[in-house]
């Protein structure tokens, strides 16, 4: 795992290697250190040699500024490196979320996605910029002032045999219960996020139900969640610390315990015992900084295998059949079509599905709520694949073009209509990215955007605000429309788009379509009758099944629920 993470380093690899010849520079100044003042006691001081302690003084200063400055380099290449290691590993997981299909998206949910694309990014990062001059410093140190204790004297230096193991195991001990802790701890974030996530998008529902206690209350309940199992992981974490320094302080005294007898026999000099002391409380300093690296990087595996869940996640969709074709006409034919979201849902949502729509004709679906009407279109531009049957675009197969330019070729106004932060221009060009201002214009005549664009205060330019705020529903629509018309599709697909508008300004938008797209199929899912009372064939589904297909007036001849909508809508109008 640890491979696969650090491969998304190679870009910044120059500055780990710097980072790593820094600290490894800067610990062997410092270590020369205390050799040094070995020598300004046990020489300089003892037959007060002030020349000499000048001259070894000297030298300390000049290892101690060489020590600062690459130390300081160390620190900012590490930093280059962690920084650049998240960025990586942000885009790759941004790019293999974009390769989802909606069904990948479900199985890890929205929140969980976006936790695994911060916070989890965000701890790896850390754990680079701030932990990689700690692991490289840690075991040189170490290795060097253990070397160096046992040439200042082998029998004192013999304790390190009892500290080191001890806290060995100390440090496993921690280690192994902290690390599942983690885990939970990052899925209470998961969880926390998903309830803001949700409260924010629902606000306007929130206040008009008068739910914000209750929308309090859960967000509490999670929250104290997160708050419990962050608590347990950093308690248990927190005991690294004094079970270091318990040993630590046992070692130092066991060290000046011995030290002291030699030196009353003489066996040893003061400034040895102080220069090995000062060795000892490098080494011990140094299995300090691993342990807490080793529990940095505990917790950045835990974050490592959410992030490389997302990058295995294969995605349901792919263009593994896909020739080298491109749709021409529009011709659509659903052959004996089921469809399931699920593979082990007991029933399909669609079942036998059957129906054939020419190149250029206009098909308007009708349906009570939950017939399928909205997943039935989603089959055209492979939103989702069909579990059984063909779903074919002049004569192809779906599943033969490569997505790029089947859903290039099919627009598509959903129930839900998105917008984007940013102008109202940046929002009509998702329709064609070149688009001139005289295609936008067009494109927002056809749609009756021009009826009101004049009232934003800047026009074109106007700021929509995170989702379009700023604007009505039926505004929304109607610039969503346009972004469509902009994209000059082969297949253009309404679902109940034109909901949150007028009967005269659904007319003239129709009307305008007609007359722009001449060749190009479209599809109008709607509720009422006179929005598709116009079409070449209208499609009843009732339960996922094509009730009947026909024009408006052989329905209303021959279709019983075509009857019952057209007759309910005839009454509302007399009402």
């Amino acid at each position: 795992m640890l491979k696969r993470i650090f491969s998304y380093m190679k870009p910044y690899r120059t500055y780990a290697i710097l980072a790593i010849v820094c600290v490894a520079l800067e610990t062997m100044f410092e270590l020369i250190i205390p050799l040094i003042m070995a020598d300004i006691i046990d020489v300089g001081v003892k037959y007060g040699n002030n020349a000499y302690i000048f001259q070894k003084g000297g030298m300390m200063l000049a290892c101690a500024l060489l020590s600062l400055l690459l130390g300081i380099g160390g620190s900012r290449f590490a930093a280059e490196c962690g920084q650049g290691l998240g960025a990586e590993l942000r885009k790759a997981e941004y790019r293999k979320i974009q390769s989802f299909s909606f069904a990948n998206t479900d199985r890890f949910r929205a929140s969980s996605l976006i936790t695994r694309l911060t916070s989890d990014v965000t701890t790896i990062q850390n754990s680079i910029s701030t932990g990689l001059r700690p692991a490289c410093r840690s075991p040189v140190m170490m290795i060097t002032s253990i070397a160096v204790s046992f040439f200042i004297n082998p029998r004192l230096a013999l304790v390190f045999l009892v500290a080191a193991p001890l806290l060995g195991v100390l440090l496993f001990l921690i280690i192994r219960r902290v690390r599942p802790m983690y885990s939970k701890m990052q899925g209470a974030v998961d969880q926390v996020n998903r309830i803001i996530q949700e409260t924010l998008a629902a606000v306007r529902v929130v206040k008009a139900y008068v739910r914000k206690d209750y929308e309090i209350a859960k967000f509490e309940e999670a929250n104290l969640s997160l708050r419990a199992n962050s608590e347990r992981a950093f308690r248990l974490a927190s005991l690294n610390m004094p079970a270091m320094q318990l040993v630590m302080y046992a070692t130092i005294l066991s060290i000046l315990w011995f030290g002291g007898q030699a030196i009353s026999v003489g066996s040893m000099e003061v400034g040895e015992l102080t220069g090995f002391l000062s060795y000892v409380l490098q080494v011990l300093n140094s299995l300090m900084m691993i342990s807490n690296v080793f529990l940095m990087f505990t917790r950045s595996l835990a974050s490592g295998r959410r992030i490389l869940e997302v990058m295995d996640e294969q995605p349901d969709l792919t263009d593994e059949q896909a020739r080298n074709i491109s749709v021409e006409r529009g011709e659509i034919t659903f052959n004996h079509v089921s469809f399931r979201y699920q593979k082990d849902a007991k029933e399909p949502v669609l079942c036998d599905v059957s129906f054939h729509i020419k190149a250029g004709q206009t098909v308007g679906i009708l349906g009570p709520t939950g017939s399928a009407k909205s997943t039935l279109v989603q089959l055209i531009p492979r939103l989702y694949d069909a579990t059984e049957g063909d779903v074919l675009v002049d004569g192809h197969p779906v599943v033969q073009y490569p997505m790029r330019r089947l859903r290039d070729a099919v627009a598509m106004v959903l129930q839900k209509n998105t917008l984007f932060s940013g102008t109202v221009r940046d929002n009509l060009r998702w329709g064609k990215e070149d688009a001139t201002q005289q295609e936008i214009e067009e494109a927002c005549r056809i749609a009756c955007v021009d009826e009101f664009i004049d009232r934003l205060e800047q026009g074109y330019d106007t700021d929509l605000g995170q989702g379009g705020v700023n604007l009505s529903g039926g505004q929304k629509q109607r610039l969503c429309i346009a972004r469509a018309i902009l994209k000059k599709p082969k297949v253009l697909i309404l679902d109940d788009s034109t909901s949150a508008v007028d009967a005269a300004t659904e007319a003239k938008i129709r009307q305008g379509l007609a007359e722009a797209l001449p060749g190009t199929t479209k599809i109008i899912i709607a509720q009422r009758i006179s929005s598709v009372a116009h079409a070449d064939q209208i499609l009843i589904l009732e339960d996922g099944k094509v009730n009947a297909i026909g024009n408006h007036e052989t329905l209303l001849r021959s279709n019983s629920i075509y009857q019952d909508i057209y007759q309910s809508q005839q009454e509302g109008a007399n009402l």
